[in-house]
């Protein structure tokens, strides 16, 4: 194992020798280190926290943040700013970085509450109809079209865009455009250019979207997140606009990554598809053993230290990076009995795939309603699916800390 204290410090993102298996450093670094100091792409070191345990326990850590305005939070990426930003891109830019729910402690929680009744259990709940008959509209455009197809662009993609834009008061006529620009923002071949004007280009209609909703509300949760933030005061107009656009964004590209592995996942273990399509009732455990087997989004949370904090025979010192690795911390064999199996009747909601404490995922139960959904449905429907290519010839999302599929071809 490398000293993080010197140059052979592994990097982050590590390399996965098979795609739908986590890197295999990480089982040695939960043995070995599960508090190491890593470097990341922007050349900023890190620390990674890869065992189940001590990942809960420090994103419940008061001395960590999220801010992401702190100079010591660990971005990915180096920020190279536009030459010459237009107007009004210079005038979203506090939303365009993702400023949405990037607080902590009283200023979080004044923000969370605008939005958290809209995504409990119950009220999620209540959204079951609207999602079935949306995954069966989308899967019905699809058998009626040409074979093979796409699967990411067929159903993965559009499940979690036409859901969210039905729940935030898109109308039809717009939601063709949010679902256009929001494939460009999350697409790997987009250019930087091209994810600059789309991110633009939502933003300034959620800006038009808004306006109209402050003048006549209606009935949906744009509305309503306007209503209360009247009342609150809490976030200006284009605080707002960011929110929306977090809101419209966030669980959009893991939730599709999640249709497209898990597809993949149940095709490369019959045993395990066979068990589904003989009791779709499992289609709840299913998904959770999906969340936690792929981790499609690998940190579970990124965070800055604001003091000197010892955890697990380590002290990561106030003001550096933190990363609590899912993908490694979900197959802990400590936690989970043989983690390294796909095994869809286990009890899995334990896993950190949505985070865990005060900025676990907003969106989390929403997410599970979707993948219930299409999980319960798409082999009942199309019980002759297969992947065209064999699965290691697919083309595999490696990016910075997403996983997932570029293309699906798939066929019946």
């Amino acid at each position: 194992m490398p000293d993080p204290a010197t140059s052979e410090a592994l990097a982050y993102p590590m390399p996965r020798s098979c795609p739908l298996h986590q890197p295999d450093e990480y089982r040695r670094l939960r043995a070995e280190r599960p508090v190491y100091r890593a470097v990341l792409p922007s050349g900023r070191p890190v620390w990674l926290i890869t065992s189940h345990e001590l990942a809960r326990q420090i994103l419940t850590d008061p001395r960590i943040s999220a801010n992401r305005f702190h100079p010591g939070f660990p971005h990915m990426f180096r920020h190279v700013p536009a030459p010459e930003a237009a107007a009004e891109q210079a005038r979203f830019s506090h939303a365009l970085i993702g400023r949405a729910f990037a607080v902590d402690g009283p200023e979080h929680a004044a923000r969370k509450r605008l939005v958290v009744a809209e995504f409990t259990v119950k009220r999620v709940q209540t959204l079951r109809p609207v999602v079935q008959r949306i995954v069966d509209g989308i899967l019905d455009a699809m058998l009626a079209g040409p074979r093979p197809v796409d699967l990411v662009r067929a159903l993965a993609l559009p499940v979690p865009s036409q859901v969210i834009s039905e729940l935030l008061g898109v109308s039809a006529d717009d939601a063709p455009f949010f679902q256009q620009q929001t494939r460009i923002m999350v697409n790997h071949d987009s250019t930087v250019e091209q994810r600059q004007a789309a991110n633009l280009a939502v933003l300034s209609k959620l800006d038009e979207l808004i306006t109209a909703k402050e003048h006549a509300p209606g009935g949906d949760l744009l509305s309503r997140l306007v209503e209360r933030n009247r009342e609150a005061g809490t976030l200006s107009h284009d605080e707002l606009v960011g929110m929306a656009a977090f809101l419209l964004i966030s669980g959009f590209e893991t939730t599709a990554n999640t249709i497209a592995l898990g597809t993949v996942g149940l095709l490369e273990h019959p045993d395990q598809l066979a068990a589904l399509m003989a009791d779709p009732g499992l289609a709840p455990r299913a998904v959770e053993e999906m969340l936690r087997y792929f981790s499609v989004s690998d940190p579970a949370g990124s965070r800055v230290a604001l003091a000197d904090i010892e955890i697990g025979g380590e002290v990561i010192p106030a003001g550096e990076g933190v990363i609590a690795v899912a993908g490694a911390a979900n197959w802990d064999p400590a936690v989970f009995d043989d983690p390294e199996a796909f095994d869809i009747t286990r009890e899995a909601r334990h896993h950190l795939a949505f985070g865990h404490g005060a900025h676990q995922c907003l969106g989390l139960h929403l997410a599970r309603l979707e993948l219930e959904v299409v999980f319960g449905t798409l082999f009942q429907r199309v019980p002759t699916l297969r992947v065209t290519v064999p699965a290691t010839e697919l083309r595999y999302k490696t990016g910075a800390n997403l996983y997932g599929i570029h293309e699906l071809p798939v066929t019946w």
